[in-house]
């Protein structure tokens, strides 16, 4: 079975949150099976900054989901955007 890539900005829920902090906490709560690929900072507005996350997932039926799932049930996430999913 094959793997997919999703790229996914992640947003805060303020300014006070540290980024270096919530990637672990990302990374920690991924389902099984994906993996973070690679993170950048990036800047939104007003010093508030968002992270750009690539997640190596397999290319199943609602793996894609699961990562969504995980992702925003972290408390300092205010939401997040789907901007790609891709095959690798």
């Amino acid at each position: 079975m094959g793997k997919v890539v999703m790229t996914v900005k992640v947003f805060p829920t303020s300014t006070e949150v540290p980024l270096d902090r919530l990637l672990e906490k990302i990374k920690a709560s991924l389902p099984d099976g994906a993996e973070l690929h690679s993170s950048e900072k990036v800047p939104i507005a007003f010093g508030l900054n968002a992270l750009r996350v690539n997640v190596l997932v397999p290319e199943e039926e609602k793996a894609a989901t699961q990562v969504e799932k995980a992702i925003t049930s972290i408390e300092d996430v205010s939401e997040i955007e789907v901007e790609m999913v891709r095959r690798t």
